[in-house]
């Protein structure tokens, strides 16, 4: 009878959490609708939160252990070198592709690595795992291939112990629910931010709601996609990355329009009517458009996956999923912070100056999503790896050490010069030929 009713307590108790859980996200969308109106910013974050915080954690995984996990992918790594030696390259290079897509991306490794040990070390197994099918590609001799696949088999047998061995604190949980949101959320905050102080400068204000609620409703589709993703289509890792990648790549060309929209208008239009105090130059309805499509494509090239992450936390997570949702609520409000100190110390902020600091902000984001977008491609076998010597990645500037990736990154930087010459050169004759001289 005492087992009986231990039992009958748990089940209780678990329909008490999940009431009190479905009243917490009811609360918190109709707070975060409310908020959106009065506090875009801070509304957005909440309804993120209510988003998250409904999506089913991910299903249990079958191994007990990171070790078990990388001693399968080393299994199949070995049968990648067995098929490469019997001459089967396609098969040897499909079984690389069922250790990175069935374990390493699938299991929630990669996520581990990106949270508790660093985007460094992630990127490097990454990429040692196209090195790899690279060399099966070009026909390496034998041995050079065996060498590469024990040097990964070593690298995921270090970070398997790394992550058995992690502190599971209720304090570690804490910081790691902290760092995935900010290292997710930075970058798009930042863009979402700037085109909002650019609109509210430029005497736009009215287009701000655009911005807002193209942002909550990247968090909504980005939800969408992670359940779908995971629930409904049967799509495989290398059509994923090719997904990520198309996203990221497309947020390069639209931040790149706009950043390049608002060098022109900094240096002519804007600087001019500034000059005259009038800061009323108006945005046609196609560059709100752009404006509004930028602030969604910045959440939304990492909403699935920043969901999939805390799935992934929440699976190896049992005792401190409090300190897990506390670790994300303090990201959320942190990145608010970060959105109200950009979005009004612009404010004191000369005009012009401010024109060209924002445009020239878009311009590094369009050339780290560059990379990232490149780098996703190269995953999925759409693009090729040429390792470049003497550069480490940098996973938060979208850095990474291959010709594919640094080549339009460096084109891209090529264009920006170009971009503010041709705008500054525009405004010089302006200023010539209105007998201006420039503010100082």
């Amino acid at each position: 009878m005492g087992a009986v009713g231990s039992v009958g307590t748990r089940i209780l108790a678990g329909c008490a959490f999940r009431r009190i859980r479905l009243i917490a996200i009811v609360w918190l969308l109709l707070w975060g609708y409310r908020l959106m109106k009065q506090f875009p910013a801070i509304g957005v974050c909440v309804l993120a939160l209510a988003l998250l915080a409904s999506a089913p954690a991910a299903a249990g995984q079958k191994y007990s252990s990171w070790s078990e996990i990388a001693a399968a992918m080393r299994q199949r790594l070995d049968e990648a070198g067995d098929a490469y030696a019997g001459g089967d390259a396609a098969a040897g290079k499909g079984k690389v592709n069922d250790a990175y897509f069935g374990y390493y991306e699938k299991l929630g490794f990669e996520r581990a690595v990106l949270s508790y040990v660093s985007g460094r070390r992630a990127s490097e197994v990454e990429y040692k795992f196209s090195e790899i099918k690279k060399l099966m590609t070009n026909g390496a001799p034998l041995a050079a291939v065996r060498a590469e696949l024990q040097l990964l088999g070593r690298m995921l047998r270090e970070d398997a112990g790394k992550l058995d061995g992690k502190d599971d604190s209720p304090w570690a949980t804490f910081i790691a629910s902290l760092v995935i949101l900010l290292r997710e959320g930075f970058e798009a905050i930042l863009v979402i931010a700037a085109i909002s102080a650019y609109l509210v400068r430029s005497g736009n204000r009215d287009r701000l709601a655009l911005v807002y609620w193209s942002s909550a409703a990247a968090i909504l589709a980005s939800v969408v996609m992670a359940l779908a993703l995971q629930y409904v289509f049967e799509i495989s890792g290398a059509n994923q990355e090719i997904l990520e990648g198309a996203a990221m790549l497309t947020a390069v060309v639209v931040l790149f329009f706009v950043s390049n929209w608002m060098i022109n208008k900094a240096e002519t239009e804007a600087w001019k009517n500034y000059l005259d105090g009038k800061v009323r130059s108006a945005v046609a309805g196609g560059s709100a458009f752009a404006l509004g499509f930028a602030a969604f494509l910045a959440v939304f090239r990492e909403g699935a996956e920043t969901i999939l992450f805390y799935q992934a936390l929440l699976a190896d997570t049992d005792e401190n999923r409090g300190m897990l949702w506390a670790g994300l609520a303090v990201a959320a409000v942190l990145l608010a912070v970060i959105f109200v100190l950009f979005r009004y110390g612009s404010l004191v902020v000369p005009i012009k100056p401010f024109f060209i600091g924002t445009s020239l902000l878009l311009f590094v984001m369009s050339i780290s999503f560059a990379g990232g977008g490149i780098k996703e491609f190269q995953e999925a076998d759409l693009i090729g790896v040429t390792p470049v010597g003497g550069i480490e990645a940098v996973d938060i500037l979208g850095i990474y050490p291959t010709v594919e990736t640094l080549a339009p990154q460096a084109l891209l930087l090529l264009l920006a010069v170009l971009s503010v010459w041709l705008a500054a050169r525009r405004a010089g004759k302006i200023r010539k030929s209105a007998g201006e001289a420039p503010a100082a």
